[in-house]
Parts: structure tokens; C-alpha cells; sequence
């Protein structure tokens, strides 16, 4: 892609822009933004790091753009009525969606890998860029979460990797519907559950995406996913599974507190893998990061190998501490199926579980009530606690015909200990109030880069207390 033209972000600082930004200014774009959580001075150090990599930044009042030259990058989820975008309209700057951008320089490449899925999306790619690193393919790697094994002092916020291999592996997004505009070399599919869309929407989309790929990589150990193999030819089609039938399947699981080991078996034979990050869930990330690195051109050895150098992702199962026998685990779980895959995680060994969840917008609550409802009555153990604030809000015009009281009173009503605290300081508070040894507090939630700050002081807390 040629890079003539600068470009603007609006919502610089946000999981899928900072990314993008840096990806394209490593390329040697001229790159700025703006972005309310600079305005408003929380997370400096993630701004602060863009200003490392020779992005300039501005207030979101409109004075970073200011020519017909510029093209304007937004999410769907900027108003027209923002100062920068107002800026825009008067300039006569070219706008593109986030979506637009970074499908453009994925179709671009040499060879893209996209990881679609309603779970394991971040992760998935974060090991498949770690593969495709270890052997030596310099690839360029764009995630919606810092990849600790490509972090560094110098570089803290590390959710991108630009490389000149001629490889993007990039994490897509069937939530707006931009999964439509990539076109991948090897497809990933991990999984298909509801969360933004229809069951029959995400179908497809899902079923789209595979069709459009030269290689597929699904999970056939995922139902849905499954009934989706039948259209490619099953010769351009690796499958992936735990315990079942399939191209790469994982046997004789052992788990650990911090990790998991399996024995990969494929027609290449049998060999035993233990990664560094913890849950059946991630057994099932790595079989389709192996399996895309070998659709590739990666020998299955080689992949094999590096999956276990893999150190995972921060804010994926991450234990941020311990006080006084209470450790602290900040985890990106926000739909069912993330969330019950931390707990199925957890509960594999003794202590309670105290739960704050904030919610990642009152819209996805109306779509996954039920859900989320029948997960958490499933998932609690009767001595677990559950304690919701309100969800996340950034601004704008929101329907909050759903609320964390609905949630909070229908698992409620389910027979678990579950409670409304509105705002998200007495939440925590209300939780380290009932820490006691043994416990482990799970910090849950997404589009809140903060919450991370929040599991921190909450270790803090139980350390001054102990």
C-alpha cells in the first residue's frame, strides 16, 4: 500500500486503532490521532508509547485535521458529531472505517492469515504470529491485545508486529459485519456462538469468509463451525478438535494452574506439547494456530515447538497478584462463552471465585441476556460471588433497555450470589471486603483498557491489608 497520504485516527488509543496506527507507522507512514481517554489523561503510558513511534498526538477538538490530504480513520462507533469529524466534513478529508483500512492492507499481502470466531480471536493470532516469528517468516501481526512475547520496556504496548516477510496475520471482526471486506490466504474459524449478531447472521458471514479462502482451518469440535466445513473442498480444509475426530486433535489433556498439556495427534503422528497458558480453551487456540502455521507452509514439528515458547496475551487469564492469599486474574472475558471458558479454567482447582464483571455496553447486554443468565446459573459454584457494576460508557446516544440489575437479579433468581454495585470503585471494594485466603478475584470485561488498573490496585489493596 502506498503511503502518500497521512493519516488521521480519531479514537487513537482504542484495541483495534492503536494497533493499525502502529503497524502503519513502522511502515513509514505519517501517522496522528486523537482520543478521549488522552483528553481526559487516563493510561499516559499507552499514549505516550505512540509518541515513541513518531505518532503525533491532539486533543479530539478538531485542530489535528486540517487538510484535504489527510484521510480520517474512524470506527463506526465515532459520531458525526465529534469536533474531528465535524473537521473533517469542513477540510474535505477522505474518510475510511477502521474495517476499510486494515482490509486493505491484508488483502495486500503476499500471504494473510485472518482468525475469525466468536472466542479466541486475539489469542489465536497472538500464536500464530509467535509461530510464524520463531521459524524465522518476519510477519506482521495485528491484534486487538498486547502480545507479551513481542512486549519490551521500549515497547509496553505491543499489539502489533510489523514485519517484512510479506505474511499479516490479523484477527477479524464479524461484529459490524466488516469480516465481509477480507479476503484471506488461510482462514481460521474458531468458533460460532451468539454475541453481536443473529446465530443466522453470523452463519453467513462465517460461512463467507471460509469460502472466500484459498485454505480453512475450523474447529470441528464446534458445532456450528463444523456445519460450515462442508463448503469448501475438504482437501483445502484443516480441521481442529480436542478429544474427537479431526486433522490436528489434542489427547490426554493434564491441566495446571498456569498451563496445560496435551498430546498432539495428527497424521504426522503423535508428539506431547505444554504450553504456558492455562485451559482447555487455549488446547483448542493452539491446535488452530499449528494447523494455520502448516496451511502456511510451516512444518508441523517446527510449529509444535515455538506454541509451547508461547507466553500469552495480557488481559487473557493474566495473574496480575497476590495479597494475602487472594491472587488477582485480569481476564478480557465479556460474552458467554469466554466468560465460562475462564471458569471451567478456574474451578479445575479448589478456591472460591469472586467475580466483578463490568459489562462492555448496555447493546450487547440486550443481545446476550439469556445467555449470560444461563451461563452464570451453569458456571457458579454456590460459594462463588458475583458482584456487576454498571456496564462500560464512553459517550454517545445508548438504549439501556438492559441494565447489570437485570443480569444481576435473574442469576439472582437462578440461586447464585450475585449483586448490583453500581459504580465500579464500591464494586471492587464490595469484593475485597469478602477476599478471604484461598479466594481468587477475577477481574472480567472488555473496551476498558482501565480495568487493568483497577485489578492492579485491587493486589495493592490486599497487600496493604495483609
Amino acid at each position: 500500500m502506498q503511503h502518500g497520504k497521512s493519516y488521521f485516527f480519531v479514537g487513537i488509543g482504542g484495541s483495534g486503532m492503536m494497533p493499525l496506527a502502529m503497524i502503519l507507522a513502522g511502515q513509514g507512514a505519517t501517522v496522528a490521532g486523537s482520543d478521549r481517554s488522552l483528553d481526559a489523561g487516563r493510561l499516559p503510558a499507552k499514549f505516550d508509547d505512540l509518541r515513541a513511534r513518531g505518532v503525533a498526538l491532539f486533543p479530539q477538538d478538531g485542530s489535528g485535521i486540517t487538510s484535504a490530504d489527510q484521510i480520517v480513520v474512524a470506527s463506526a462507533a465515532i459520531e458525526a458529531t465529534v469536533p474531528d469529524m465535524v473537521a473533517a466534513e469542513r477540510v474535505g478529508a477522505a474518510r475510511m472505517s477502521r474495517a476499510e483500512l486494515l482490509s486493505t492492507l491484508f488483502n495486500e499481502a503476499a500471504l494473510s492469515i485472518g482468525v475469525a470466531g466468536t472466542s479466541g480471536k486475539s489469542t489465536v493470532t497472538g500464536m500464530i504470529g509467535w509461530i510464524l516469528h520463531a521459524v524465522g517468516r518476519d510477519p506482521t501481526v495485528m491484534n486487538g491485545a498486547v502480545m507479551k512475547n513481542f512486549a519490551s520496556p521500549d515497547a509496553p504496548f505491543a499489539s502489533a508486529l510489523v514485519g517484512s516477510g510479506g505474511v499479516f496475520v490479523s484477527e477479524v471482526d464479524e461484529s459490524d459485519g466488516s469480516i465481509a471486506l477480507y479476503n484471506p490466504g488461510v482462514a481460521v474459524l474458531n468458533n460460532v456462538s451468539l454475541d453481536h449478531k443473529s446465530m443466522e447472521e453470523l452463519r453467513e458471514l462465517f460461512g463467507d469468509f471460509l469460502t472466500r479462502a484459498e485454505w480453512a482451518v475450523v474447529n470441528a469440535g464446534d458445532a456450528e463451525a463444523a456445519a460450515l466445513i462442508g463448503l469448501k473442498d475438504r482437501d483445502d480444509v484443516y480441521t481442529f478438535a480436542i478429544e474427537a475426530e479431526a486433522d490436528y486433535a489434542a489427547e490426554a489433556l493434564v491441566e495446571e494452574p498456569f498451563g496445560i498439556a496435551f498430546d498432539l495427534a495428527s497424521a504426522f503422528g503423535r508428539r506431547r506439547v505444554r504450553l504456558q497458558v492455562p485451559g482447555r480453551h487455549n488446547v483448542s487456540n493452539a491446535l488452530a494456530a499449528i494447523a494455520a502455521a502448516v496451511a502456511a507452509g510451516v512444518p508441523e514439528e517446527a510449529a509444535a515447538q515455538a506454541i509451547e515458547g508461547f507466553v500469552g496475551l495480557k488481559r487473557r487469564f493474566e495473574l496480575v497478584g497476590e495479597g494475602g492469599g487472594v491472587a488477582v486474574i485480569d481476564d478480557f472475558g465479556h460474552n458467554p462463552d469466554k466468560i465460562a471458558a475462564t471458569l471451567d479454567t478456574l474451578h479445575a482447582f479448589p478456591g472460591r471465585l469472586l467475580l466483578f464483571f463490568q459489562p462492555h455496553g448496555y447493546g450487547p447486554l440486550k443481545v446476550m441476556r439469556r445467555e449470560l443468565v444461563a451461563m452464570f446459573a451453569e458456571r457458579l459454584a454456590a460459594e462463588d460471588m458475583l458482584v456487576l457494576p454498571d456496564p462500560a460508557y464512553f459517550g454517545g446516544t445508548t438504549s439501556r433497555e438492559v441494565t447489570s440489575a437485570d443480569i444481576v437479579a435473574d442469576v439472582a433468581a437462578a440461586g447464585r450470589d450475585a449483586r448490583h454495585v453500581p459504580l465500579r470503585a464500591d464494586a471492587a471494594e464490595a469484593l475485597l471486603a469478602e477476599a478471604r485466603p484461598g479466594d481468587r478475584i477475577v477481574v472480567m470485561g472488555a473496551r476498558d483498557d482501565t480495568l487493568s488498573l483497577l485489578a492492579g490496585e485491587m493486589v495493592a489493596k490486599l497487600r496493604d491489608r495483609s
